[in-house]
């Protein structure tokens, strides 16, 4: 099996084999493209036509060099070509009958020391193997797609897979370019194992109406800086393939959290499957179109305040003296309010004045504002030792410790000391607004204002009802959102809201991944980045949010929905109970230079 691969086969031209076969003329293997479908192999050509000619366009290439790759490129109906392959890509269909046959089939055709690699992302490598008459040679080559522009390539080994040929395809996947990932054989192996859980939720999310389609989306992108929504991304999957894989990944996990999601099953078979149908959660221009069209679901602009009545707000107080506070304080200062500043000493308020002073400093320095701008906006801002100064404020922002008891007996002072009319907001991400609510006399001027860390960076602002919080308190808040260049989403009072309620579960399936001992922190947080477009890998980000942090908040959640898919991973509770919280203690999934 020690010969390299120079020859190879990919049979089944759709996207992703048509991506696969464009990489691999590119790098210049001889590519023999096999597909029962004429139309299919035509198109295959044409794309690799299209995607040579831009890159010569770019100048990437040079016209003979386009044309050496389109000679390596050939195409057939049968998969006798594959013959002489060194290396087979099957990536037929997600079904095992139609992979077992191609395996099969192959097994009389190429030459005994070849490897036959599969495609899946959600069937089992073993199984397929075991039908093989050389399951040594069988394994699992998952690339993604766009499969040009994708660096992460998974290399999938079973049981009786030989080292030899997992040595040889990640040393072609480092040729091509990519970054292989050594992962064991498992339903969505490390990238999509993770990624699908959380897309599910996320149509579950939409399915129970608990937010708007467009809300979901915005919330993760904004919220978690992913580069799609995940209801958009399962229209780019395909909602038929994400279906199957995560029936895959049920049947072998039975958490319930990987069931489909009802509404998964009833758009797959009423054919409306995502972009490549034209329909999927939302409504494209053309079959196999990216561009989004207006359909009876797509809501009109200010839809959710138009015509409602607002209070009117030219004075702001924050109550906090932490980041999160003088953040929030920022952004409103700067958007024109004139702001109170809040803590428990004077002392404490002018700290966390003086450290929106460094942050629009280095604002001015960055050419970002001028300074008469930032003299401006800090003279907007007052701190203040007591919350008596908020007597006349139109909004107060609380923004203090996560902990419904010192909320709670915030919000009772604030009752007490704001004028009649204030609205009254909490920043929490993750306790419930309405027990705010209710430790005052007025629960309908009581909503969620959930922003996102940093403040003055992050576009996100998650606006949470409880089922007393007035119209207009709603749309005030929301009124306000945007005046302070925020984007708004809105959601109900339950644990999570959106965000925290996808992205969380998701980060706690990576740790219970690193407890199995399934892949390592490196390759899990690289399988995202690479293959999800994730801004950082989850250990990153758990190690950055704090272990003792995303820990409350799992419980949280899992307090919630009670489900048990949802409890908290053991290693993440011994962490925290070990002082290892992340950056701020030096040491949590990982280690860090102390400053």
């Amino acid at each position: 099996m020690d010969i390299p691969l120079s020859t190879i086969a990919v049979v089944g031209l759709g996207t992703m084999g048509t991506g696969i076969a464009d990489v691999l003329a590119r790098a210049g293997r001889e590519v023999i493209g096999i597909d029962i479908s004429d139309a299919a192999a035509a198109r295959a050509v044409a794309a690799l036509e299209a995607s040579t000619a831009r890159a010569v366009s770019r100048e990437r290439i040079t016209e003979e060099e386009r044309r050496d790759v389109l000679a390596r490129f050939r195409t057939y109906s049968d998969l006798h070509a594959a013959a002489d392959a060194d290396l087979v890509i099957e990536v037929v269909p997600e079904s095992y009958e139609a992979k077992q046959e191609v395996f099969r089939a192959l097994d009389a055709i190429v030459r005994p020391e070849a490897i036959i690699a599969t495609g899946t992302n959600a069937l089992s490598v073993t199984r397929l193997a075991a039908d093989s008459a050389h399951p040594e040679r069988v394994l699992g080559l998952h690339f993604f797609t766009p499969v040009q522009a994708m660096k992460l390539v998974e290399v999938v080994s079973s049981v009786l897979t030989a080292p030899q040929a997992v040595q040889a395809v990640t040393d072609l996947a480092l040729d091509l370019g990519k970054e292989p990932v050594a992962v064991g054989d498992r339903p969505g192996f490390v990238a999509d194992g993770l990624l699908f859980g959380y897309l599910n939720q996320a149509a579950a999310m939409y399915e129970a109406k608990y937010a708007s389609r467009e809300d979901i989306d915005a919330a993760m992108r904004l919220g978690c800086g992913l580069p799609m929504g995940p209801l958009a991304l399962l229209d780019l999957v395909g909602i038929d393939t994400a279906r199957t894989v995560l029936e895959a990944m049920y049947s072998e996990s039975g958490d319930r959290l990987h069931a489909p999601a009802p509404i998964l099953k009833q758009l797959s078979e009423a054919g409306l499957t995502g972009r490549k149908s034209g329909r999927g959660f939302y409504t494209y221009e053309a079959p196999g179109s990216a561009t989004v069209v207006r359909d009876a679901l797509t809501p009109l602009e200010d839809s959710a305040t138009s015509g409602r009545e607002t209070r009117e707000v030219r004075s702001v107080g924050v109550a906090g003296s932490g980041t999160m506070a003088s953040g929030i304080a920022e952004v409103f200062a700067k958007a024109g309010y004139d702001v109170v500043l809040a803590a428990r000493s004077q002392e404490k308020a002018d700290t966390a004045k003086a450290r929106i002073t460094k942050s629009l400093t280095r604002s001015v320095d960055k050419g970002r504002m001028t300074a008469e701008a930032r003299d401006e906006t800090l003279a907007r801002i007052t701190p203040a030792g007591s919350l008596d100064s908020f007597a006349e404020v139109d909004l107060a922002v609380e923004a203090v410790a996560e902990d419904l008891e010192i909320k709670q007996q915030l919000f009772a002072t604030l009752d007490k000391i704001c004028k009649p009319g204030a609205v009254l907001a909490t920043t929490t991400s993750s306790l419930p607004v309405v027990a705010c609510a209710r430790a005052t006399s007025r629960p309908q001027d009581v909503i969620g204002m959930h922003f996102f860390n940093p403040a003055p960076a992050m576009k996100l602002v998650e606006i949470v009802r409880t089922v007393l919080t007035a119209d207009d308190v709603h749309a005030t808040v929301r009124e306000v959102t945007a005046k302070i260049r925020k984007h708004p989403v809105d959601c109900g009072d339950r644990a999570g809201f959106i965000v925290n309620a996808l992205l969380f579960p998701y980060l706690n399936n990576a740790v219970k991944m690193v407890q199995e001992h399934y892949a390592s922190l490196d390759d899990i947080d690289a399988a995202m980045k690479l293959g999800g477009g994730y801004p950082m890998g989850p250990f990153e980000l758990l190690d950055v949010v704090g272990l003792d942090v995303s820990l409350a908040i799992e419980k949280v959640l899992h307090r919630e929905f009670r489900d048990p898919g949802l409890a908290p991973a053991p290693l993440l509770e011994h962490l925290v109970a070990a002082g290892c919280l992340g950056r701020k203690t030096g040491r949590g999934f990982r280690e860090y230079a102390r400053r």
